[in-house]
């Protein structure tokens, strides 16, 4: 057991999976990506996280404070009560008062998801320079920030996986699919050709919106991508130059340092 190591612990709450993450010091030392369920108490909670990090090999007490981002509004008030009754360190949430470091030039900041600004930070930290970072989650989200390190906009879109599911939910003879690489674009039954529809449809779509954002921005952007589905549609896209799978837990990470 690390009893004697301090250590945070972050937590992304998306629609669909949350992901935590442990850090000691800078270093992201676990990970775990779990469903996302809202109704959960903060016990249930508790008596998961902890298996977790048993079986990693850290002790209750090595977790000295924590952070959160939840764009589920119903899942924080739990979260709250754990850290608070269970783990009894300081908690930080990402939201409204917090110091990101980063002015948000939306037209009413408050409407932009704490995700997004969170991996706004981390890419731009990462960068230091104008920045679209693509994050495929539950929506396929398009968030730039400009040279100076603000929040200028992005785009919204369905996520791979709800158009997936929208396929097999409202056409009759659809089954649902694995999400993954077919061996050519031109399938040559049901599975691969919407395999081919979904990985390639969306690569072309990370493309397309990539390259209209460059054309209306007059700075020079790197893009990165991050999500689940990161690796898989980064693949496939042309315009996708970096993927981080936990650029969101970097993000916390250096969120809670500018608020410690």
């Amino acid at each position: 057991m690390r009893a004697s190591m301090s250590c945070l612990l972050a937590v992304d709450v998306g629609n669909t999976n949350t992901v935590l993450g442990v850090f000691r010091g800078d270093d992201l030392v676990a990970h775990w990506r779990i469903q996302t369920n809202s109704g959960r108490t903060s016990d249930e909670i508790a008596v998961l996280v902890r298996s977790l990090l048993e079986l990693q090999g850290f002790a209750w007490g090595s977790i000295t404070h924590g952070i959160v981002s939840s764009v589920v509004p119903t899942a924080v008030f739990a979260l709250q009560r754990f850290f608070r009754d269970h783990v009894r360190v300081p908690v930080v949430l990402v939201g409204p008062g917090i110091k990101t470091g980063m002015p948000i030039l939306y037209e009413n900041p408050r409407e932009v998801g704490a995700d997004r600004i969170v991996n706004a930070v981390a890419a731009y930290e990462h960068v230091k320079a104008g920045c679209i970072v693509v994050d495929f989650g539950t929506a396929t989200t398009w968030d730039v920030v400009t040279p100076k390190g603000e929040y200028l906009g992005g785009v919204i879109a369905p996520g791979v996986q709800i158009s997936a599911e929208a396929l097999y939910a409202h056409a009759a003879k659809l089954p649902r699919v694995e999400l993954a690489r077919p061996a050519k674009v031109v399938g040559r039954n049901t599975v691969a050709s919407m395999q081919s529809g979904l990985l390639h449809g969306y690569a072309g779509m990370v493309d397309a919106l990539v390259e209209r954002i460059r054309a209306e921005v007059d700075f020079p952007a790197r893009c990165l991508a991050t999500g689940g589905l990161a690796r898989l549609v980064a693949s496939e896209a042309r315009s996708i130059e970096e993927t981080d799978e936990f650029l969101t837990l970097k993000g916390l990470k250096l969120l809670f340092d500018r608020n410690l």
